[in-house]
């Protein structure tokens, strides 16, 4: 883009809408992912409406100008990352919370909308919208769609494809599109809805967002265990789900991460254990009896210690360890690089086990916390960025638990997307069928390949 073709587009849109001022660029250029290139975007459009989404595509279409669309940019996979000359296209403003239909149990939400705002907002209505990413408190809806979000609820409610009802989406030549519907069900034609959900920024721009909320849970109740190997917390997994339990929450830490969210918060944890696991249950009077069943797995599976809250404050304390892992590894003093591998739960142990072989071979630290109920891991590469040998080997060792993870039966991403990150890798997740079939997709949604290109869909 030229100096010219900044104004031209200025021209078509309100003012305060475009900014080409280089501090304003350089702050949005990139999101949270490491090893990922970030070009110099030649201007930002800040939408306000769907009106001013359609026009700036629509533009971008006729001039062949590449547009990369943003929420929060709280993404780990690149996938929000200028491109050289691009436009970004930033959805923050775009923030209202346009209907909640109490009767119904659907909320209307423009993407800009933050997903704890949101869930705040809903409560008050006695209502309860469950995809809760760890980012929960930045990461926006219309984010959280492109990717597919998860997070710690997911293990009992599913992730937010699951929630989502229909969609308004402007595609890449600015044609305003409606999918889905608000009804409980609806099968007409081919489901769009879901072809939009999870295709991050490359098929179209997500402008409205229709979610089905629940009737509020009761307060959780939670329990937290340690055990002296990861094989003996795995099996705890597997056993209190196989008894036919559904917890709200059912998260593992490894001994790395326990330990450094203890260098920043000393909740009293053994010393010495291999993994932790903290387990939620929100069933009201069924709670307590949840968590005294999986009191009896743990100790079956030789937990060292099981210690159940007595009641939802007390459980709260105990849930901050898994909420601070992110803080505790921004602590480390190191770069750090999250995966976010899913694999079958049989084959838990031998991800977490893979994942010391891993550090050890590699010569890098690699912690891990994740989502045990689902089998969704997050190992975390930490180096030390400015070693120039060390961070050859962290993207040794980062493309060795993504193989590890294949191998293991599983998926590159359980929730944090593709985007540039691991793009190569989904060529080797995909068969050539698949592959041939999503770039057909993309070819007629977005023929100028204007949306997000190079992101997702590998060369």
């Amino acid at each position: 883009m030229t100096t010219a073709d900044v104004q031209a587009l200025r021209d078509l849109l309100p003012d305060g809408r475009v900014f080409d001022d280089v501090d304003v660029l350089e702050a949005h250029r990139r999101d949270r992912a490491g090893f990922c290139p970030a070009g110099a975007p030649a201007a930002l459009v800040r939408a306000r409406s769907t009106e001013d989404v359609s026009v700036t595509l629509e533009w971008a279409h006729r001039n062949r100008v590449p547009v990369v669309p943003q929420g929060a940019r709280s993404g780990l996979s690149g996938a929000a990352n200028a491109l050289d000359g691009c436009i970004l296209l930033s959805l923050e403003k775009m923030d209202r919370i346009l209907d909640i239909d109490v009767s119904e149990q659907v909320a209307v939400v423009q993407p800009g909308v933050v997903n704890g705002v949101l869930a705040a907002k809903v409560a008050e209505h006695g209502l309860f919208y469950p995809p809760d990413p760890g980012s929960r408190s930045i990461s926006t809806i219309g984010g959280n769609v492109a990717t597919n979000a998860g997070g710690m609820c997911c293990v009992k409610y599913g992730v937010t494809g699951d929630f989502v009802r229909g969609l308004e989406v402007v595609l890449a030549d600015g044609r305003v599109m409606r999918t889905g519907r608000r009804t409980a069900k609806g099968v007409a034609g081919y489901d769009l809805t879901h072809l939009i959900v999870g295709s991050e920024g490359t098929l179209g721009v997500v402008t409205e967002v229709t979610v089905a909320l629940r009737p509020a849970a009761a307060q959780p109740l939670t329990a937290v265990a340690f055990f002296p190997t990861i094989a003996d917390a795995v099996r705890t997994v597997a056993g209190y789900l196989a008894e036919g339990y559904r917890p709200s929450v059912l998260e593992f830490m490894d001994r790395p991460t326990v330990n450094a969210v203890q260098k920043i918060a000393d909740l009293g944890f053994p010393e010495g254990m291999a993994g932790m696991l903290l387990v939620q249950s929100d069933r009201g009077d069924a709670a307590p009896g949840d968590l005294a069943a999986f009191e009896v797995v743990a100790r079956t599976n030789r937990a060292s210690e099981v210690v159940v809250a007595d009641d939802p404050a007390e459980g709260e304390l105990l849930m901050q360890a898994r909420r601070l892992v992110g803080d505790a590894h921004e602590h480390l003093g190191l770069t750090v690089l999250v995966d976010d591998v899913c694999v079958p739960r049989r084959n838990m142990v031998n991800l977490v086990e893979g994942l010391g072989r891993i550090a050890e071979q590699y010569q890098v630290q690699v912690l891990c916390a994740g989502h045990a109920g689902d089998g969704n891991m997050h190992p975390v590469v930490a180096f030390d960025a400015d070693d120039a040998a060390e961070s050859v080997r962290a993207q040794q060792a980062f493309d060795a638990i993504m193989e590890l993870g294949l191998d293991l039966g599983g998926t590159i991403t359980g929730e944090h997307g593709v985007g540039h990150l691991k793009r190569r890798w989904l060529g080797e997740e995909l068969d050539e069928a698949a592959l041939s079939t999503q770039r057909a997709i993309k070819a007629a949604l977005d023929p100028h390949n204007i949306l997000n290109p190079g992101r997702v869909l590998p060369e």
